[in-house]
């Protein structure tokens, strides 16, 4: 879809945006596409102080379709600026679709890494071995909002030989005097990789070397990012075909990280465990950038792909999925904690203490002195419990086919829980475990009921804002 085809068409968003405002599910303080579907998170950086958060976009159907990259910026991430989709699919290499990927900022430019899927129809193909191009496509833009021209820096053919036709989602670094490109892929065995590349400038690039585990982990990694943090590095991706243990790797694709010991020049590694950055039931191709603060800021999909469970709801009233709130990293050791942004506080309203909460969209605030149990029902639909060694959301009577998602804890000292019209998002721990989800209560007033063998040191709630979202 280019321009001129998206310009002819937006009588159709109008009618779209129509059904939208009608939504009782429509999120408040997430972000969501104007019209149609969403999903990853793309080009995440700032730059002269502004936030610019692109994602995948399909403006005309809330199921599936072509993919374009919209684009929302922010200063203080509670108030956003909407724009026009800032990547088109119209050339030959990105022609049915423009796929995930990243930004980078050098000497006040913005370098726009992507992915060009190509998929062939002239005879049958699998799509994995043949029949598929991943093109990895460069645009250079002074302002992020406008680019002359796209160049092809990589094809099927200047990946590795044993790769099959799924390489994609480039995200670049700077590191010793060289740039670095992390590109997430599957082999012709069906194993699941991250290919490295090398630049000196951030055009022509050599394939360096590959990182993958040394026991099969899944068929494919997506959404690769490698980050540091106080030290630590860290490779966050989406493994695809790893299979379910207990209440381990529940959802149909995973979305964690390896920590990881990475020597660039002598071409050596090592991975630790992958651990879950998230246990709900929608989180997917999570990206990072660093702000002008230094914070390794996260912002993920609010959604998974394939899954058994719907937001027919939202589909209804023609759009679907969301971004997760923006989420600042912190590292204990090998193990990753998350934490809201603190600009989210100026989204609340007055502290209340009191147990009357008949408000709908609200942060609730639970820090415990001991814990050996505890129970806590929202909305009367949905239903947190502990039983002192693991944690469970249950949202079957409000989850369109979501269940139960759990993880081990070995104490519980404090939930942090955002509640908004379709989605909850719980922070254990101070951020040592997360769930994201949606949900589709009938009844949207927090209600919280809440019982257990456990003191508490504080209960608070508060009534949160709406982002404020000029188009």
């Amino acid at each position: 879809m280019n321009k001129t085809e998206y310009l002819n068409r937006l009588d159709e968003q109008k009618k779209i945006q129509e059904l939208m405002k009608g939504d009782k599910y429509t999120l408040n303080f997430h972000l969501i596409p104007p019209s149609g579907w969403l999903n990853d998170p793309n080009g995440l950086c700032q730059f002269n102080g502004v936030n610019h958060i692109y994602y995948q976009y399909t403006p005309f159907d809330a199921t599936w379709g072509m993919k374009l990259w919209g684009h929302y910026t922010t200063e203080d991430w509670i108030t956003y600026k909407e724009y026009e989709p800032f990547i088109f699919s119209d050339i030959e290499d990105d022609r049915d679709g423009v796929y995930s990927g990243s930004a980078f900022i050098k000497n006040n430019e913005f370098y726009f890494y992507y992915t060009g899927n190509v998929k062939h129809t002239d005879k049958k193909y699998d799509y994995i071995s043949a029949g598929r191009e991943q093109n990895t496509i460069l645009i250079k833009s002074k302002d992020g909002f406008t680019y002359k021209e796209k160049k092809t820096l990589l094809k099927n053919i200047d990946y590795p030989k044993n790769m099959s036709c799924h390489v994609r989602d480039p995200q670049i670094f700077e590191k010793n005097d060289n740039y670095y490109m992390v590109l997430g892929a599957r082999d012709l065995d069906d194993i699941g990789c991250i290919l490295i590349y090398q630049s000196k400038d951030l055009e022509n690039w050599d394939y360096h070397m590959t990182l993958t585990t040394p026991e099969k982990f899944g068929y494919m990694w997506e959404c690769p990012n490698i980050i540091e943090i106080s030290g630590q590095t860290f490779l966050i991706c989406c493994p695809q075909g790893v299979e379910q243990q207990g209440i381990d790797y529940a959802n149909i694709y995973q979305c964690g990280y390896f920590p990881l010991e990475l020597d660039f020049e002598k071409k050596e590694y090592k991975f630790g465990d992958f651990i879950e950055l998230d246990r709900g039931f929608d989180i997917y191709a999570p990206q990072t950038f660093l702000d002008g603060n230094n914070r390794r800021i996260l912002i993920g999909w609010m959604g998974i792909p394939d899954a058994d469970y719907t937001n027919q709801p939202t589909i209804d009233k023609g759009w679907q999925h969301a971004l997760t709130l923006p989420r600042e990293l912190k590292a204990n050791g090998k193990k990753i904690y998350q934490l809201p942004l603190e600009e989210y506080k100026k989204l609340r309203g007055e502290v209340q203490k009191t147990l009357d909460c008949s408000a709908e969209n609200v942060e609730l605030n639970f820090e415990f002195t001991t814990c050996k149990n505890f129970n806590l029902t929202l909305r009367d639909s949905i239903s947190l419990t502990y039983d002192g060694s693991v944690f469970t959301l249950d949202l079957e009577k409000c989850g369109f086919g979501r269940k139960t998602r759990s993880v081990k804890l070995k104490n519980l000292i404090d939930i942090q829980i955002f509640l908004d019209n379709s989605s909850i998002e719980i922070f254990l721990n101070s951020g040592e475990e997360v769930f994201t989800s949606r949900c589709y209560s009938k009844n949207l007033e927090a209600n919280p009921k809440f019982s257990g063998e456990y003191t508490l040191n504080d209960f608070k709630w508060y009534e949160l804002k709406k982002f404020e979202i000029l188009k």
